[in-house]
């Protein structure tokens, strides 16, 4: 039994990793669950788990951090058969490692993004990343980051892309005319569309002034945010001040993401920092050109010029301009999109990750059994040759 560990089954990029990651495992014959540890975990991607027939648990963790919650997943680990454990992010690795240790299975955690949180929990997370037994990072530059900060040991280190089920995503002339009008965008109007949290660390207020400066939003543009967040308001307010709330689609959370690139001609991508941003590999399997800050894993999937365009992070001018070169080349946009959706498909797959993983597994296995044998009392020993 392989058991998830992540903090809730809201919408988001680590999120997704574990519904296609679990649901493919399941699929290849696996038995696999996935467990939320957050106050209220329930969400989204456990509808979308359950529908994979990927078994879905809540152990809410008590506020505050919760000495009892690691004892309370060994033994559920215990009464279910896990025999291998898979954290996603810092608050999991934390409670997961340490039940891992007390159930006496092999932990694999995965790191979906370049930060880490440096205050009460840092010496925790320290802590549990010396005792997992493997470490994976989603791109290079997040592997690098990792050993930079000496948060773990190369010789327990992985490079595991993401990857994400591709066959939903393509460009889609039907839906791209049904989400405009849904939305009130006029047909013939130039879309750059965004998707990902509304938080400070999407820094969309960098995309709204960047939008605003180049005029791409004059005549028919129109810039389309998706996603939900602390930041909503004041991005509201932001577009206002700018002058351009009228040409600014809010759509809120969404679960149709595949129709909504359809309904974009870019995507565009303004963070400080990332992993493997899901949503951009998406957009390219779309057949979108991206525009997006040179900012963690980025670098290695977007080639700039060739499948969009990489700009400094937090320089507007630069954003600004890449956006209108686009806009005003709608033939160079296209051939960038053809390029990018060739290259998503061939490397982000969901088959290639589970892969990976599995390998990493099997290692994990392999090396745990060899030393349970390595410390078997003589009386075990004598039972096992005369068995």
């Amino acid at each position: 039994m392989i058991a998830h560990v992540l903090n809730s089954f809201q919408v988001g990029g680590a999120e997704q990793v574990v519904v296609d990651l679990a649901g493919l495992q399941r699929e290849a014959g696996h038995e696999v669950m996935v467990v939320g540890i957050e106050t209220n975990p329930d969400g989204p991607r456990a509808a979308q788990l359950r529908e994979r027939g990927v078994a879905v648990h809540m152990l809410p963790k008590r506020p505050g951090f919760d000495l009892k919650l690691p004892g309370k997943l060994a033994a559920f680990f215990a009464k279910h058969g896990v025999s291998i454990v898979h954290s996603h992010n810092q608050l999991p690795l934390i409670y997961a490692t340490a039940a891992g240790r007390l159930h006496r299975v092999p932990v694999c955690h995965t790191l979906h993004g370049a930060m880490f949180d440096q205050g009460r929990r840092a010496w925790l997370r320290h802590m549990a990343a010396k005792l997992a037994d493997a470490h994976v990072a989603v791109s290079q530059p997040t592997a690098d980051f990792m050993l930079k900060h000496n948060e773990v040991p190369s010789s327990k280190l992985h490079v595991v892309l993401n990857g994400i089920d591709l066959s939903r995503f393509r460009p889609d002339s039907a839906a791209r005319r049904r989400i405009r009008t849904e939305l009130g965008i006029p047909q013939d109007a130039w879309v750059a569309g965004a998707v990902g949290r509304l938080s400070q660390v999407k820094n969309h207020a960098l995309l709204l002034r960047a939008a605003a400066n180049a005029g791409v939003l004059s005549e028919n543009g129109r810039l389309l945010l998706v996603g939900d967040g602390p930041e909503a308001a004041s991005l509201r307010a932001l577009a206002e001040e700018l002058g351009i709330s009228d040409r600014v689609v809010f759509a809120g959370e969404r679960h149709d993401v595949p129709e909504l690139l359809s309904a974009s001609d870019v995507f565009v991508l303004s963070s400080t920092s990332e992993g493997l941003p899901l949503s951009m590999v998406e957009a390219m399997a779309t057949g979108l050109p991206v525009v997006s800050t040179a900012v963690g894993g980025i670098p290695a999937l977007i080639t700039d010029g060739d499948t969009g365009f990489l700009v400094p992070s937090d320089d507007v001018g630069a954003l600004a301009a890449k956006l209108a070169e686009l806009k005003a080349d709608p033939g160079r946009s296209a051939a960038m999109g053809k390029r990018g959706r060739k290259l998503a498909l061939g490397r982000y797959s969901a088959e290639r990750m589970m892969a990976s993983y599995m390998d990493i597994y099997e290692t994990l296995l392999a090396r745990r059994e060899s030393e349970r044998r390595a410390v078997l009392r003589p009386s075990e020993l004598l039972a096992g040759l005369n068995a």
